[in-house]
Parts: C-alpha cells; sequence; structure tokens
C-alpha cells in the first residue's frame, strides 16, 4: 500500500539521524534520491544500464527459447525425459553463482559471458513451467482429437499449448527476473561495465547511497519487466489464474 511505504520512509528519514546511525552505514532516502539524481544525469550510467539490460535481453531469450525447445521434447517424448532430465536436475543444484568464474574464463570479460549467466540461471524455472504445462493438458479433449483422426502436431496447436501458456507465461515472469540477477552476478565477477560493475564502484569509493542508487534502478527494471509480461499474458492467456507459477 501507498501509505505503508510513505510511513516508512518517512520512519528512515528521520530515525537514521535520530539514533545516531552513520550516513555510510544507512544513508537518509534523501541521499539516496540526490545520488539517483546524479547517476541519472550522467551519460555513463546510461551506458552501464543499456550493456546490463542487453545482457539480461539476450540471455533471457536464449534461456527461454533453450527451455521451449527443451521442454516440449521432454513432455513429449519418454526417451528424451529419461534422457536428459536427471542431468538438468543435477546441473540445477549447483549454485549458479559457483559457475561465474568458469564463464568468465571460458567466454572472456566481455558480454558473453553475462548472457551466457542470465541465460542458465532463467533457464530452469521456464523449463519446468514448459514440462507441466503441456502435460497439463485435459487428457478428454486430447483422446477426443486422437479419436476424430487428429495429428500430434494438431492436438499439441490446438490444445496442449493453449493449456501450456499460462505455465509458459509464469515461467517467462521468474526468468526475466533471474535474467537480470544472472546479468549483474555475472558483472561482479569480471566486468568492466554495467550495474554490477557499478555496484562494485561505488562500494569501493564507500559511496553508500550510490548503491542504494542502483539497487533502486534494478528494482525499476525487474517491475517493468514483471509489467511486461503480465501484460502479454492479460493478452494471450487472459483466462489463467494469478497463482500458476511453478518453479519459483
Amino acid at each position: 500500500m501507498p501509505g505503508v511505504f510513505v510511513l516508512v520512509v518517512l520512519a528512515w528519514e528521520y530515525l537514521v539521524p535520530a539514533l545516531g546511525v552513520d550516513e555510510y552505514v544507512l544513508p537518509r532516502p534523501t541521499r539516496i534520491v540526490d545520488a539517483l539524481g546524479t547517476q541519472l544525469t550522467d551519460a555513463l550510467f546510461w551506458t552501464h544500464m543499456k550493456v546490463t539490460l542487453l545482457e539480461s535481453v539476450y540471455g533471457f531469450a536464449v534461456g527461454v527459447a533453450a527451455a521451449l525447445v527443451l521442454g516440449t521434447a521432454i513432455s513429449q517424448i519418454r526417451l528424451v525425459e529419461k534422457t536428459l532430465m536427471p542431468y538438468i536436475v543435477a546441473f540445477q543444484t549447483v549454485p549458479k553463482v559457483a559457475l561465474a568464474p568458469l564463464f568468465v574464463v571460458w567466454f572472456g570479460f566481455g558480454m558473453t559471458s553475462k548472457v551466457v549467466m542470465a541465460a542458465v540461471i532463467s533457464f530452469f524455472p521456464m523449463l519446468v513451467n514448459v514440462v507441466e504445462g503441456l502435460r497439463s493438458a485435459d487428457a478428454d479433449r486430447v483422446q477426443m482429437l486422437t479419436v476424430f483422426g487428429a495429428s500430434k502436431f494438431d492436438v499439441f496447436r490446438r490444445v496442449r499449448l493453449p493449456s501450456a501458456l499460462p505455465f509458459i507465461f509464469a515461467g517467462l515472469d521468474i526468468g526475466i527476473v533471474f535474467a537480470i540477477l544472472g546479468a549483474v552476478v555475472g558483472e561482479f565477477i569480471g566486468a568492466k561495465e554495467g550495474l554490477g560493475y557499478l555496484l562494485l564502484q561505488t562500494n569501493y569509493n564507500f559511496d553508500i547511497a550510490g548503491m542504494f542508487a542502483v539497487l533502486v534502478v534494478l528494482s525499476v527494471l525487474g517491475l517493468i519487466a514483471h509489467f511486461i509480461i503480465r501484460q502479454a499474458r492479460k493478452r494471450f492467456a487472459f483466462w489463467a489464474e494469478d497463482n500458476t507459477v511453478i518453479g519459483a
């Protein structure tokens, strides 16, 4: 609620100096706003944000494409599921932060390693939702179309895919946020530009207000991405329930 947000910000603004908390530990909201304004008027900041956005979008696209292809194969072909799914689950248990240094070694300090990191993090939630969504199709409808001579592709197009759309959009909603997270984590490990790199720079300079300002920007980017996916879901899967989420 907006009222709660306002109360928290006001309490934060006046309690920090009243309790004697140093500005370099927890800056007041007005200091964060000032730092944010300074960053938004700096052309270099927009360059950093552009880099992180591109890494996130490219990684998200790669992760979604891979999840759609593999999820479709796993859900429809039992042999593919038995062959690949154990390895995919085992790979998912590996902490992604531990993989980031390897990606930097393999793909360099440029954008590629961050795109790979974003793709890997956003891949699994999308995959699980695609698999479960395609399997959620009504068995009676599938059987009816089969009896009337429909091909497997027709059954997929007319029944399985529409049934899976709510799950797919739920995976997209989670995946896009994870993609931003993956890009920033990759920038923490090794980068020369990006919002993650900017966070490290403000940390080295003890610019805590600047760090909070970058975090605010990242939060806004996540909210915008979430809003875009939600609007697309209302347009293409308007019948979906809001709680259809797997793999969050």
